[in-house]
């Protein structure tokens, strides 16, 4: 039974595997968040999932990675940190050609129980991102301004694409 487990395991990892235009979608998110707000962006940063209800989200394993997240303005620590116990202001999860948009927004679910306020779905393939926020309806950009209320960002959506 151990044998199918981490081959299952070993699948899902595939799939959840990037590719050109994840990677540099979410190198553009890095860039973008740095200069048009007052945080500092995270590329698959492990976050703590020890809190949540395992009832509800029992697919959910001991910690999440988000594609890329962000957490107030801040540098390099001296004693690293491994899995975050701290949940950052806004998550952000990038489809990748072998992912579906239904996964992500369940996910989003969990993000939203343990306290994050803001999540991003972001699809390469039309150029749009959707802002989901707690407890309220999501909004699409895929042109003009992206303007997240919560997390007081506020940018040419174009750019995460270039």
């Amino acid at each position: 039974m151990s044998e199918i487990t981490a081959l299952l395991d070993e699948e899902k990892e595939f799939d959840d595997m990037g590719s050109y235009n994840h990677s540099l979608v979410q190198g553009n998110l890095a860039h973008v968040i740095r200069k048009y707000s007052n945080l500092s962006a995270f590329i698959e940063l492990s976050l703590d999932t020890s809190k949540l209800d395992k009832t509800q989200f029992a697919d959910v394993n001991n910690e999440l990675i988000p594609d890329v997240c962000a957490y107030p303005r801040s540098s390099i620590i001296d004693l690293d940190i491994l899995v975050m116990q701290e949940m950052p202001e806004l998550v952000i999860e990038v489809i990748s050609p072998r992912q579906g948009a239904h996964g992500i927004v369940r996910k989003f679910q969990a993000y939203f129980a343990l306290g994050i306020c803001s999540c991003w779905l972001v699809d390469p393939t039309i150029a749009a991102v959707r802002v989901y926020h707690n407890n309220s309806h999501s909004q699409t950009f895929a042109s003009g301004e992206l303007v997240d209320n919560i997390t007081n960002i506020k940018f040419p959506v174009a750019e995460i694409f270039e």
